[in-house]
């Protein structure tokens, strides 16, 4: 096996909020290179670090598991590092601190640019431009720096300078729409932030692609991608629908773009839904031979022998009677027991796991999805995600717990910039180094 990383050697500033952009830079640090976080101790970043610096227990009873969800329920001397979104975010990545803000912390960016590849940031498009950090000062400091932004709906035109989160993407792009159940209001569709994900991966390609244009060529390059567009991807279905034939797409819930039928969510044996203990299984049922499989296993022989359900438009014409047959079939059994026995037939299914379920599942074990991890506060071993993707011959692994702010500052200001001892404590004076956030943040 090689030891070598793919992008071992590339080294990104990471300026980037929330988490598309941050997502992004995971993947490039999964994949090996150097991902240093450029973190402001005075400015406590939303839905990474936390809603407050200093959540009370109660506080975080109150929330949701994503902006609530600490190690032992407890917010620990430095709630910013565990956070739920952020420990989720910045394995594998360098933090550093600095209020670049100032004349001073700007300089130190500036010094950490010339010495970087790449540098990525998500922000609103003004964000950077407001501080003067612009693609021409950037290169005025690194002729072949190459830098993306991705802001949410690009750097010009009417949307230029609204906010958004990947929630708000879905719902202009029309992906809440489409992904919604017949005849349920549209404030009904749960969110689930795809476009961040997408815009993620996207960034990170770009990333790779630029630093393979300029190993060939020794130029950098600015790319700006808006996200909504590149959200479009997910809604390729529905444009073809509306430019080919003139059709508005109708949401579709859980069944086939395809044409598979049946296909669908069904429930299982369970128990209180607030609880979190009812029980979902999907099946997806794809050809002809695996219908007449699924009739023979539940024992609908009046399904078999219908002429109109032996082919799939013939199913897709009744699938509400068909789903109700189903559900009426998985309501009394285990979700995990639906799956392996039609599995076992050659008929797609899976458990709909809850989240604490995933922890014990054992494909999700057999693939190493968690991986058991110490952070650098003294606050216990528990189980964090690990990248989704294994290489062959290269170990794409988990080598930095996430990260606390901070952390390297040692490292960025000592070895990378090269700040003299002198310079290095006056920093710290000002506040630029450390590893709390001021406190005068609420």
């Amino acid at each position: 096996m090689s030891k070598a990383l793919p992008l071992e050697g590339v080294r990104v500033v990471d300026l980037c909020v929330v988490w598309a952009g941050t997502f992004a830079t995971l993947l490039l640090a999964d994949l090996g290179a150097e991902v240093i976080k450029v973190e402001n101790p005075f400015v406590l970043p939303p839905m990474t670090r936390g809603t407050t610096i200093r959540p009370s227990k109660a506080l975080l009873a109150a929330l949701p598991p994503a902006a609530g969800g600490y190690p032992n329920n407890e917010p620990g001397p430095r709630p910013w590092n565990y956070h739920p979104t952020f420990v989720s975010l910045y394995r594998n990545k360098k933090s550093f601190t600095v209020d670049w803000r100032t004349p001073e912390g700007k300089e130190i960016v500036a010094r950490l640019v010339a010495k970087s590849d790449a540098v990525v940031e998500n922000n609103a498009t003004e964000t950077l431009e407001k501080l003067g950090v612009t693609f021409d000062w950037l290169k005025a400091i690194k002729e072949d720096i190459i830098m993306v932004r991705m802001a949410a709906y690009g750097s010009s035109g009417p949307y230029a300078q609204a906010r958004a989160l990947g929630v708000h993407l879905e719902s202009v792009m029309g992906h809440t729409y489409l992904r919604g159940y017949p005849g349920l209001d549209l404030t009904s569709t749960s969110a689930i932030f795809s476009g961040d994900y997408l815009a993620g991966a996207q960034a990170a390609l770009a990333v790779m692609m630029a630093v393979w244009h300029r190993r060939k060529t020794g130029r950098g390059q600015l790319i700006e991608m808006s996200q909504a567009e590149n959200a479009s991807a997910m809604l390729a279905q529905g444009f073809m629908e509306r430019a080919l034939n003139g059709a508005t797409p109708e949401r579709m819930g859980n069944r086939s773009v395809y044409g598979w039928a049946p296909q669908g969510v069904f429930p299982c044996r369970g128990g209180d839904a607030h609880a979190a203990e009812d029980r979902w299984v999907s099946i997806s049922v794809r050809s002809d031979a695996e219908w007449r499989t699924l009739c023979d296993l539940l024992g609908r022989d009046d399904w078999a022998t219908d002429a109109e359900l032996a082919t799939a438009p013939g199913r897709a014409s009744r699938q509400d009677e068909l789903e109700r047959g189903i559900a009426e079939w998985t309501r009394s059994r285990d979700d995990y027991e639906v799956f392996h026995l039609l599995q076992s037939r050659g008929i797609p299914a899976a458990p709909v796991l809850e989240s604490s379920r995933t922890y014990d599942d054992p494909h999700v074990i057999a693939r190493g999805v968690f991986q058991a991890q110490e952070l650098l506060d003294p606050i216990g071993r528990h189980r964090y995600i690990t990248p989704f993707y294994r290489m062959p011959e290269t170990p794409i692994t988990v080598r930095q717990a996430p990260v606390a702010l901070g952390e390297h500052n040692d490292y960025v200001y000592r070895e990378v910039i090269g700040v003299s001892e002198a310079e290095y404590d006056a920093l710290k004076a000002a506040g630029h180094v450390s590893m709390e956030f001021d406190p005068s943040i609420p």
